[in-house]
């Protein structure tokens, strides 16, 4: 992570964090994740860049983490996509295609390309709604299209304890209780 206030804060609640820069070279991410089991990576270069922060972080970013996760022997690594990263007729309306895009090629290269053991965790859009505690795996069309941001990091968290490995995962907001919904 690179803002050392919200390092501070994973801190504080006990969870072990690293600052680095997505823009580094994989070698340095590498010593950052040297004693780590597992990778999430949850960065998204947001709305306010252009289109070469979209490809600096959640394109080449993202495949830099992986290289260094490669590197540091990291057992699990965690993708947080999009809903709608593997339909490219979505992406021209989605208002983001270049974030699509970038995201679309960065699963791809984990899959393909990063030899790791991953899961891929495709959330609907996010909200700042308070945790549900209940989603829907791998949805329908008839499906909810969005998650609460406090809902991913639980279902985050319960696939760092138990991995589904060489899975892709597309989550909303729904009915069954998330470990439930995971099992």
């Amino acid at each position: 992570m690179r803002d050392s206030e919200q390092a501070a804060l994973f801190t504080k609640i006990g969870v072990k964090s690293r600052q680095f820069d997505l823009l580094d070279l994989p070698e340095t991410m590498a010593a950052a994740f040297s004693d780590c089991d597992t990778v999430i990576f949850t960065a998204c270069s947001g709305g306010k860049t252009g289109y070469d922060g979209t490809l600096n972080i959640d394109l080449d970013g993202a495949v830099k983490t992986m290289t260094a996760a490669k590197l540091a022997g990291v057992k699990h690594y965690l993708m947080v996509s999009a809903m709608g990263t593997a339909d490219r007729t979505f992406w021209p309306q989605s208002g983001i295609r270049p974030y699509y895009v970038a995201k679309y090629y960065a699963d791809e290269w984990l899959i393909n390309r990063s030899q790791l053991n991953y899961t891929i965790l495709r959330p609907g859009a996010l909200t700042n709604d308070p945790a549900t505690g209940l989603v829907t795996v791998d949805p329908d069309k008839s499906a909810g299209k969005s998650i609460t941001r406090e809902d991913v990091a639980e279902v985050l968290v319960q696939l760092v304890i138990k991995p589904a490995n060489e899975k892709i995962i597309t989550v909303v907001n729904g009915a069954t209780p998330i470990l439930k919904a995971l099992a």
